[in-house]
């Protein structure tokens, strides 16, 4: 089993950063993917950002690609989702997922969550 708590989420205005955190915990987590997935009020959860947690590889959502950046620190066993240029339609609770596979993350349907941490982002 894998542990996953995020931190960081706040209420920022337009054009803001944020850095959100996800402490990994658990079993051997070497060959998973971990990412991160949001979901707005009243909508279906979005693929965000995925990292291979071996090899590093990333994998961003077209909509955020020119503005997010996950990256994870091995020594620490943290997954960071660097959020800059924040607009409106960010808002949404962000949730730290993870999985073997790293299909099943993309569909939104990983094995591994987190409780999320809200981000606002006013106009």
């Amino acid at each position: 089993h894998v542990q996953l708590v995020e931190t960081g989420g706040g209420s920022v205005q337009t054009g803001d950063s944020l850095r959100l955190s996800c402490a990994v915990s658990g079993d051997t987590f070497e060959t998973y993917t971990m990412g991160w997935l949001r979901q707005a009020p009243g909508k279906e959860g979005s693929f965000v950002a995925s990292i291979w947690w071996s090899a590093g590889n990333t994998s961003l959502a077209d909509s955020v690609r020119d503005r997010f950046t996950i990256s994870r620190d091995k020594a620490k066993n943290l997954v960071y989702l660097q959020m800059n240029n924040l607009k409106p339609e960010d808002t949404a609770d962000y949730i730290c997922i993870s999985d073997e596979s790293n299909m099943r993350l993309r569909l939104g349907v990983p094995d591994y969550w987190g409780r999320g941490t809200q981000v606002t982002v006013s106009s």
